[in-house]
Protein backbone atom coordinates (compact mmCIF):
# COMPACT_ATOMS: atom_id res chain seq x y z
CA UNK A 1 0.00 0.00 0.00
CA UNK A 2 1.33 3.27 -0.92
CA UNK A 3 1.16 5.78 2.35
CA UNK A 4 -1.44 8.94 1.51
CA UNK A 5 0.70 12.24 2.47
CA UNK A 6 -1.28 15.59 2.68
CA UNK A 7 1.45 17.94 3.71
CA UNK A 8 0.73 22.30 3.83
CA UNK A 9 3.77 24.71 2.28
CA UNK A 10 3.27 28.05 4.06
CA UNK A 11 5.98 29.13 1.90
CA UNK A 12 6.97 33.09 3.35
CA UNK A 13 3.65 32.78 5.97
CA UNK A 14 2.74 32.86 9.60
CA UNK A 15 4.56 34.58 11.99
CA UNK A 16 5.52 32.46 15.72
CA UNK A 17 2.30 33.50 16.91
CA UNK A 18 0.24 33.05 13.93
CA UNK A 19 1.27 29.49 13.67
CA UNK A 20 0.98 28.82 17.30
CA UNK A 21 -2.65 30.01 16.76
CA UNK A 22 -3.09 27.80 13.69
CA UNK A 23 -2.44 25.01 15.85
CA UNK A 24 -5.07 25.73 17.90
CA UNK A 25 -7.58 25.06 15.65
CA UNK A 26 -6.09 22.68 13.79
CA UNK A 27 -5.23 20.17 15.94
CA UNK A 28 -8.97 19.37 17.02
CA UNK A 29 -10.43 18.35 13.66
CA UNK A 30 -7.90 15.49 13.33
CA UNK A 31 -9.51 13.36 15.84
CA UNK A 32 -11.34 10.92 12.84
CA UNK A 33 -8.69 11.10 10.11
CA UNK A 34 -7.70 7.75 9.03
CA UNK A 35 -4.75 6.74 10.24
CA UNK A 36 -3.36 5.97 7.32
CA UNK A 37 -2.64 9.29 6.24
CA UNK A 38 0.37 11.02 6.76
CA UNK A 39 -0.22 14.90 7.78
CA UNK A 40 3.10 17.39 7.16
CA UNK A 41 3.29 21.17 7.89
CA UNK A 42 6.48 22.68 5.92
CA UNK A 43 6.56 25.81 7.61
CA UNK A 44 9.18 28.68 7.54
CA UNK A 45 12.16 28.33 9.78
CA UNK A 46 11.48 30.62 12.62
CA UNK A 47 8.58 28.49 12.88
CA UNK A 48 10.00 25.01 13.20
CA UNK A 49 10.99 25.24 16.85
CA UNK A 50 7.81 26.43 18.43
CA UNK A 51 6.07 23.96 16.52
CA UNK A 52 8.08 21.43 17.42
CA UNK A 53 6.96 21.79 20.63
CA UNK A 54 3.46 22.18 19.93
CA UNK A 55 3.34 18.67 17.54
CA UNK A 56 5.08 16.43 20.17
CA UNK A 57 2.95 13.49 20.41
CA UNK A 58 0.30 14.74 17.52
CA UNK A 59 -0.62 13.32 14.34
CA UNK A 60 1.35 15.97 12.34
CA UNK A 61 5.10 15.87 11.31
CA UNK A 62 7.15 18.91 11.04
CA UNK A 63 8.75 19.37 7.21
CA UNK A 64 11.18 22.34 6.36
CA UNK A 65 11.41 24.18 3.22
CA UNK A 66 14.67 23.55 1.94
CA UNK A 67 17.76 21.50 3.10
CA UNK A 68 21.63 22.91 2.55
CA UNK A 69 24.01 19.83 1.12
CA UNK A 70 26.46 20.20 3.55
CA UNK A 71 26.10 19.63 7.18
CA UNK A 72 28.01 23.33 7.99
CA UNK A 73 30.42 26.22 6.20
CA UNK A 74 30.13 29.24 5.09
CA UNK A 75 26.71 29.02 3.41
CA UNK A 76 24.56 32.51 4.75
CA UNK A 77 21.23 32.37 4.74
CA UNK A 78 21.15 28.31 4.35
CA UNK A 79 20.30 25.41 6.78
CA UNK A 80 21.56 22.24 7.41
CA UNK A 81 19.71 18.56 7.72
CA UNK A 82 21.50 18.23 11.07
CA UNK A 83 20.04 21.31 12.67
CA UNK A 84 16.70 20.64 11.19
CA UNK A 85 16.24 16.91 12.44
CA UNK A 86 17.42 18.32 16.04
CA UNK A 87 14.38 19.86 16.47
CA UNK A 88 12.32 17.05 15.22
CA UNK A 89 12.11 18.03 11.55
CA UNK A 90 11.08 14.61 9.52
CA UNK A 91 10.50 16.43 6.15
CA UNK A 92 11.72 18.88 3.67
CA UNK A 93 10.91 20.05 0.48
CA UNK A 94 13.47 20.08 -2.29
CA UNK A 95 13.14 21.70 -5.84
CA UNK A 96 9.78 23.88 -5.51
CA UNK A 97 9.54 25.53 -8.73
CA UNK A 98 9.74 28.72 -6.47
CA UNK A 99 13.20 28.14 -5.51
CA UNK A 100 14.02 27.04 -9.02
CA UNK A 101 12.66 30.00 -10.86
CA UNK A 102 13.70 32.94 -8.06
CA UNK A 103 16.80 31.26 -6.30
CA UNK A 104 18.09 29.35 -9.28
CA UNK A 105 18.05 25.84 -8.29
CA UNK A 106 19.11 23.63 -10.91
CA UNK A 107 18.34 20.04 -11.18
CA UNK A 108 21.93 19.33 -9.94
CA UNK A 109 21.59 21.31 -6.46
CA UNK A 110 17.97 19.88 -6.45
CA UNK A 111 20.06 16.37 -6.34
CA UNK A 112 22.92 17.28 -3.99
CA UNK A 113 19.80 18.35 -1.75
CA UNK A 114 18.18 15.45 -1.75
CA UNK A 115 20.41 12.90 -1.24
CA UNK A 116 21.83 15.22 1.80
CA UNK A 117 18.20 14.96 3.13
CA UNK A 118 18.63 11.47 3.22
CA UNK A 119 21.53 11.16 4.63
CA UNK A 120 20.84 13.12 7.69
CA UNK A 121 17.30 11.28 8.10
CA UNK A 122 14.91 13.31 6.41
CA UNK A 123 12.20 12.22 4.01
CA UNK A 124 12.49 14.61 1.19
CA UNK A 125 9.76 15.70 -1.17
CA UNK A 126 10.81 16.29 -4.63
CA UNK A 127 9.33 18.80 -6.59
CA UNK A 128 8.49 18.65 -10.45
CA UNK A 129 6.46 20.37 -12.93
CA UNK A 130 6.39 22.67 -15.93
CA UNK A 131 5.64 26.05 -17.04
CA UNK A 132 2.94 27.29 -19.30
CA UNK A 133 4.76 27.94 -21.89
CA UNK A 134 6.75 24.22 -21.73
CA UNK A 135 3.13 22.80 -21.29
CA UNK A 136 1.62 24.57 -24.17
CA UNK A 137 5.09 24.02 -26.56
CA UNK A 138 4.42 20.14 -25.81
CA UNK A 139 7.50 18.87 -23.52
CA UNK A 140 5.47 18.61 -20.45
CA UNK A 141 6.66 14.49 -20.63
CA UNK A 142 10.24 15.51 -21.79
CA UNK A 143 10.80 17.75 -19.13
CA UNK A 144 9.41 15.73 -15.91
CA UNK A 145 11.18 13.01 -17.46
CA UNK A 146 14.83 14.90 -17.51
CA UNK A 147 13.88 15.95 -14.08
CA UNK A 148 13.55 12.91 -12.41
CA UNK A 149 16.32 11.68 -14.69
CA UNK A 150 18.53 14.50 -13.25
CA UNK A 151 17.59 14.94 -9.49
CA UNK A 152 17.17 11.37 -8.51
CA UNK A 153 20.70 10.08 -9.35
CA UNK A 154 22.19 7.65 -6.14
CA UNK A 155 18.45 8.89 -4.59
CA UNK A 156 17.10 6.31 -2.06
CA UNK A 157 13.62 5.95 -3.68
CA UNK A 158 12.61 3.78 -0.51
CA UNK A 159 12.79 7.44 1.61
CA UNK A 160 11.23 10.05 -0.95
CA UNK A 161 7.95 11.24 -2.21
CA UNK A 162 7.53 12.93 -5.26
CA UNK A 163 5.05 16.43 -5.86
CA UNK A 164 3.77 17.07 -9.28
CA UNK A 165 3.61 20.34 -8.77
CA UNK A 166 2.64 22.20 -12.88
CA UNK A 167 3.81 25.76 -12.57
CA UNK A 168 0.91 27.17 -14.44
CA UNK A 169 -1.49 25.83 -11.20
CA UNK A 170 0.48 27.50 -8.50
CA UNK A 171 -1.55 29.78 -6.75
CA UNK A 172 -3.43 30.95 -9.90
CA UNK A 173 -6.37 29.40 -9.22
CA UNK A 174 -6.18 27.36 -12.47
CA UNK A 175 -5.92 23.40 -11.09
CA UNK A 176 -4.73 20.85 -13.46
CA UNK A 177 -7.71 18.46 -14.23
CA UNK A 178 -7.27 15.86 -12.04
CA UNK A 179 -7.53 13.21 -14.73
CA UNK A 180 -4.41 15.40 -16.48
CA UNK A 181 -2.71 15.61 -13.34
CA UNK A 182 -3.18 11.25 -12.86
CA UNK A 183 -1.73 10.97 -16.11
CA UNK A 184 1.67 12.80 -15.53
CA UNK A 185 1.86 11.10 -11.87
CA UNK A 186 1.33 7.94 -13.73
CA UNK A 187 4.34 8.71 -16.57
CA UNK A 188 6.31 10.13 -13.58
CA UNK A 189 5.18 6.51 -12.00
CA UNK A 190 6.51 4.77 -14.40
CA UNK A 191 10.42 6.66 -14.75
CA UNK A 192 10.98 5.29 -10.86
CA UNK A 193 12.67 1.91 -9.72
CA UNK A 194 10.07 1.91 -6.63
CA UNK A 195 6.76 1.79 -7.76
CA UNK A 196 5.34 2.83 -4.53
CA UNK A 197 6.78 6.47 -3.81
CA UNK A 198 3.97 8.00 -2.78
CA UNK A 199 3.15 10.77 -5.53
CA UNK A 200 1.22 13.70 -4.62
CA UNK A 201 -0.24 16.52 -6.39
CA UNK A 202 0.35 20.33 -5.86
CA UNK A 203 -1.11 23.19 -8.16
CA UNK A 204 -4.46 25.51 -6.68
CA UNK A 205 -5.60 22.34 -4.20
CA UNK A 206 -8.22 23.78 -2.54
CA UNK A 207 -11.22 22.27 -0.47
CA UNK A 208 -13.45 22.30 -2.72
CA UNK A 209 -11.36 19.70 -5.03
CA UNK A 210 -9.40 17.64 -2.82
CA UNK A 211 -12.10 14.88 -3.02
CA UNK A 212 -11.78 14.87 -6.96
CA UNK A 213 -8.05 14.74 -6.54
CA UNK A 214 -7.54 11.92 -4.12
CA UNK A 215 -10.19 9.56 -6.30
CA UNK A 216 -7.55 9.40 -8.97
CA UNK A 217 -5.57 6.07 -8.67
CA UNK A 218 -2.52 7.01 -9.39
CA UNK A 219 -2.35 10.13 -6.98
CA UNK A 220 -1.60 9.72 -3.30
CA UNK A 221 -1.45 13.24 -1.82
CA UNK A 222 -1.28 16.93 -2.02
CA UNK A 223 0.96 19.49 -1.64
CA UNK A 224 -0.93 22.47 -0.69
CA UNK A 225 0.11 26.21 -0.59
CA UNK A 226 -2.69 28.71 0.13
CA UNK A 227 -4.85 26.43 1.32
CA UNK A 228 -3.29 24.97 4.04
CA UNK A 229 -2.96 28.61 5.76
CA UNK A 230 -6.32 28.38 7.10
CA UNK A 231 -7.21 25.38 9.60
CA UNK A 232 -10.43 25.09 8.52
CA UNK A 233 -9.74 24.72 4.64
CA UNK A 234 -6.58 22.51 5.49
CA UNK A 235 -8.83 20.59 8.20
CA UNK A 236 -11.18 19.41 4.95
CA UNK A 237 -8.45 18.65 2.53
CA UNK A 238 -6.68 16.48 5.42
CA UNK A 239 -10.14 14.77 5.81
CA UNK A 240 -11.14 14.69 2.50
CA UNK A 241 -13.60 11.81 1.36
Amino acid sequence: MRKKVIAGNWKMYKTQAEASEFLLNFLSTLEDTPEDREIVLCVPFTDLGILSKSLHGSRVQLGAQNVHWEEQGAYTGEISGPMLTEIGVRYAIVGHSERRQYFNETDETVNLRLKAAQRYGLTPILCVGESKQQRDAGETESLIIHQLAKGLIDVDQNNLIIAYEPIWAIGTGDTCESTEANRVIGLIRSQLTNPDVPIQYGGSVKANNIDEIMAQPEIDGALVGGASLEPDSFARIVNYQ
